[in-house]
C-alpha cells in the first residue's frame, strides 16, 4: 500500500473530561494533511465516541452498565465524525468512517476485505477514520481506548509507523522520559502506572500492548503527546520526541501474524513430548499429546498452547471443538496443523496472549 502510517488519537486528547476540544481536533487534522502532502497514506484510529456522548448528554462519569455505554457511544460517534468531516473539508480533504470489531480480524476473509477496502480508499485519496463498532462490540469500552485496534490496523496494512498520541510525552522512568525501548519486558512493565480516568479508558498499559503487537510485526512505534503542535509531521520527519519502540528485524510472515492477531478463545495444555514436537521438530499437535483443555472454544478458533508448568508456548487454530478434545478419543485429523501454529516470543510482557492471561482463562 505504499508508504503508510497509522495515527491513534485517544479520548484524553479529543475529549478531555468528556468535552470535545475542537481546537485540538482542528490542529491535528491540519497536521495530518501536512503529512499527506509528504506522500504518505494515513489511517486515523480515533477514540472519543463514548467521551463525546457523555459530555453531550450531561454525564459526569461513565455509567457501569455496558448497554448504556454502547448507546452513549452511538450518540457520540455522530458528534465525533461531524467534527472530523468539518475540518477535513476545511483542508479540502475527504474522510471515510470505518467501524470494526475484533471479529473482523478473527476471520480471514473479513480481514482481507478490510485490507482491500482501505487500499481502495487510499486510491481515491480518502483518509479512513477507524473506530471500534461499540454498538455491537464492547471491546474498546472494556479494554482501553482503541490502542490495540490501532496496532491491528497497522499490521493489516503493513504500515511503516504507528504513532500513539497520548496526553503525556511518552513513557517515563520517574521524571525522566524513556527515549528508546528495544524490548517491552518486565523492566518496562514495571514503569507503568495504573490510571483511573472518569471519561477515558486505557492508559500506558494498553499502549504498551499496542506497541508490542506493532513492533513484533516489524512496525516502528512512537508514544508522543498529542497536545504538541505539529506532532505527527514532526514524528514522520524523524524529530527526537516521545518514546520510540524499536521494531524487531525478523518478523513473522503475514499469515502467522494474522494468527497472532486472533482473539484467544481458550487453552490446551500439552505434555513434554507434544511441546518438543511443536517447538523444535516442526510437527503438528495430535490428540495424544493433550493433557487438558478449557471449555468453550470451537473449530477455527485461536487457542493458547500451554505446557504443564503453565507457560504459554504459542497459539494455534484448532480443527476441533473443545468437547471433542475432552473425550480422549483418537481423532482422524491433527488438532492443530503445524502451519496454523505460531511460537510465542519469550520475554515480552505484553505479548499477543496478554489479554488472555489477564482474564485468567487458563
Amino acid at each position: 500500500m505504499g508508504k503508510t502510517i497509522v495515527v491513534k488519537i485517544g479520548s484524553s486528547i479529543i475529549a478531555p473530561l468528556g468535552k470535545v476540544n475542537q481546537a485540538t481536533v482542528r490542529s491535528l487534522v491540519k497536521d495530518i494533511f501536512k503529512v499527506k502532502k509528504l506522500g504518505f497514506n494515513i489511517v486515523l484510529v480515533t477514540s472519543g465516541a463514548v467521551a463525546s456522548g457523555l459530555g453531550a448528554l450531561g454525564y459526569r462519569r461513565k455509567p457501569n452498565n455496558i448497554n448504556s455505554l454502547m448507546a452513549i457511544s452511538s450518540f457520540g460517534q455522530i458528534i465525533l465524525m461531524d467534527l472530523f468531516n468539518k475540518y477535513f473539508k476545511q483542508n479540502k480533504g475527504r474522510c471515510a468512517q470505518v467501524l470494526l470489531t475484533w471479529d473482523d480480524f478473527n476471520y480471514r476473509r473479513r480481514f482481507l476485505n478490510i485490507k482491500k477496502t482501505l487500499g481502495k480508499l487510499f486510491s481515491l485519496g480518502v483518509i479512513p477514520i477507524v473506530n471500534e463498532n461499540d454498538v455491537v462490540s464492547h471491546q474498546e469500552i472494556r479494554w482501553g481506548d482503541n490502542d490495540y485496534l490501532s496496532a491491528l490496523v497497522a499490521d493489516l496494512i503493513d504500515a511503516k509507523q504507528l504513532i500513539l498520541l497520548s496526553d503525556v510525552e511518552g513513557l517515563f522512568k520517574g521524571k525522566e522520559l524513556v527515549k528508546r525501548v528495544e524490548k517491552i519486558d518486565e523492566t518496562i512493565e514495571a514503569l507503568v502506572e495504573k490510571q483511573a480516568n472518569t471519561h477515558t479508558s486505557g492508559g500506558m498499559e494498553t499502549k504498551l500492548e499496542a506497541a508490542t503487537k506493532a513492533t513484533l510485526s516489524g512496525i516502528e512505534t512512537k508514544i508522543v503527546s498529542g497536545l504538541r503542535k505539529n506532532v505527527i509531521s514532526d514524528v514522520v520527519k524523524g524529530k527526537d520526541i516521545g518514546t520510540l519502540f524499536v521494531p524487531v528485524k525478523n518478523r513473522k510472515k503475514s499469515r502467522k501474524r494474522w494468527i497472532d492477531s486472533k482473539q484467544i478463545k481458550g487453552s490446551i495444555v500439552v505434555d513434554k513430548g507434544a511441546k518438543e514436537a511443536l517447538l523444535n521438530k516442526g510437527r503438528s499437535l495430535l490428540s495424544v499429546g493433550i493433557s487438558e483443555v478449557t471449555q468453550g472454544f470451537q473449530k477455527g478458533d485461536a487457542v493458547a498452547i500451554v505446557d504443564e508448568n503453565n507457560n504459554i508456548i504459542g497459539t494455534g487454530i484448532v480443527n476441533y471443538n473443545w468437547n471433542d478434545l475432552g473425550k480422549k478419543k483418537r481423532l482422524k485429523k491433527e488438532v492443530i496443523h503445524r502451519d496454523n501454529f505460531v511460537k510465542s516470543v519469550p520475554g515480552w510482557s505484553y505479548h499477543p496472549y496478554y489479554r488472555f492471561i489477564k482474564k485468567g482463562l487458563k
